[in-house]
């Protein structure tokens, strides 16, 4: 059977949709002829944690790991919820404080890629010992952080080994890059070793054709694209909320504010007594504070039920429990391609995803062909209001009901053949 070497930062009991795609990847790959050997930090900074996602590691897989050195333990001891907040991607356009300006100025400017940047060298130490061990000449990487593919960088020039890099996210393109206050030599440095990793790797795995398409203007390396999946054999047979719920999974950041969604809802609810009894907004993650003002603002305060993070499998059960789910991205260019992986989780949940998203939205276009929901830009009102009483209409006359078609492609184990035969 083939081994291949993956390298990944994020690995149980870290929480969050990063850490689920190789996870599912290394659950489903011996199924192809494909023994996964994994190599993962010893002390790892998580943000948020989610120890069941520990059940899901194959029992008797191959695991190494080594120790790191994380700046961000040190920054805990000034401000551990600022520094938990940042590192988890949040980051608070307004009124930041001085140690939040120094806090992103030095992590964009000292920490290049990242701050997980100690971990390259004893790593590939390290690694270069496993891959002879183990009979290994295939290498995984997966960030961010992109300190990672640096990793994978570094063992190809000293080894005779094919180096896959799986981007999980863009680099340079993505949203939270321009907040970092960059230097220009700092920015200029992102982008050189953004160049390396995608013109040395030997193959590039993105997860949305838009990233495939930015790195094509940058390398000829050969790109496929695999996109994240849903791993359930959910058959649709939750209870209901009784009230009109409208439920987002996940993190809300700076930036992902559909002002015109709070808007319509405020302006339904003043219209109509009875269905303001019955709506509720409910939010399982962190919310950025941008986005609560915006809800308050709008007088939506007492429909808001905040449930904080929870495990994958309450996730799974609020979702497929919720009328309505609500999927949201940052109005830009640079986000036309970003693909969130709750995407897939929703569409087996089998409840209707509200989205709003910029125009051109790649994970729009899932929904509409997979026919899972209904898509609005950041512009829409007429349009959204009336969606959302039809919705609403539905929910009084009985329940509604999810048309989702043609979704098996997305399934973990569907998506790990692709990655076997590019293996």
């Amino acid at each position: 059977m083939k081994k291949v070497l993956i390298i990944t930062y994020y690995w149980p009991p870290a929480g969050g949709p990063g850490v689920q795609r190789w996870l599912k990847f290394v659950k489903y790959l011996r199924d192809f002829g494909i023994e996964p050997v994994v190599y993962i930090p010893e002390n790892p900074h998580y943000p948020i944690e989610d120890a069941t996602l520990v059940n899901e590691i194959p029992k008797d897989i191959t695991i190494y790991s080594q120790p790191l050195f994380e700046p961000y333990g040190l920054a805990k001891v000034f401000s551990s919820k600022k520094t938990k907040r940042i590192s988890s991607g949040i980051i608070q356009t307004k009124n930041q404080s001085f140690f939040e300006k120094t806090m992103l100025w030095v992590r964009g400017n000292f920490f290049i890629p990242d701050a997980r940047k100690y971990w390259i060298k004893p790593s590939v130490k390290y690694l270069t010992d496993v891959l002879v061990k183990e009979a290994i000449d295939t290498v995984i990487t997966t960030g961010p952080p992109h300190s990672v593919h640096l990793i994978g960088r570094q063992l190809k020039k000293d080894n005779d080994i094919n180096w896959l890099a799986d981007f999980r996210d863009p680099w340079t393109s993505i949203g939270y890059h321009k907040e970092l206050k960059l230097s220009k030599g700092s920015a200029r440095k992102h982008k050189e070793l953004e160049k390396a990793v995608l013109y040395e790797a030997d193959r590039v795995i993105a997860t949305s054709n838009t990233t495939k398409a930015e790195f094509k203007t940058i390398t000829n390396t050969p790109i496929s694209v695999i996109t994240n999946g849903y791993d359930s054999d959910y058959a649709g047979d939750a209870n209901l909320d009784h009230r009109f719920t409208i439920s987002h999974i996940g993190s809300l950041l700076t930036g992902r504010n559909p002002k015109n969604l709070w808007k319509v809802l405020s302006q339904i609810a003043a219209e109509d007594a009875v269905f303001r009894g019955d709506l509720q907004l409910e939010f399982m993650g962190v919310v950025s504070q941008d986005v609560m003002d915006a809800m308050y603002r709008n007088e939506l305060g007492p429909y808001i039920k905040m449930r904080g993070y929870g495990s994958h499998a309450e996730a799974q059960r609020r979702q497929q429990r919720s009328q309505l789910l609500l999927m949201v991205e940052i109005d830009s260019e640079e986000t036309k391609g970003i693909i969130p992986g709750k995407l897939f989780e929703y569409m087996i949940a089998k409840r209707p995803i509200l989205a709003v998203g910029p125009k051109g939205w790649e994970a729009g276009e899932i929904i509409e062909n997979t026919n899972a929901g209904k898509v609005f830009d950041y512009e829409a009102q007429a349009e959204l209001k009336k969606t959302i009483l039809e919705y609403y209409n539905t929910f009084k006359k009985g329940s509604i009901i999810s048309k989702s078609v043609a979704i098996e492609k997305f399934s973990r184990r569907a998506l790990t053949e692709e990655l076997s035969k590019l293996l």
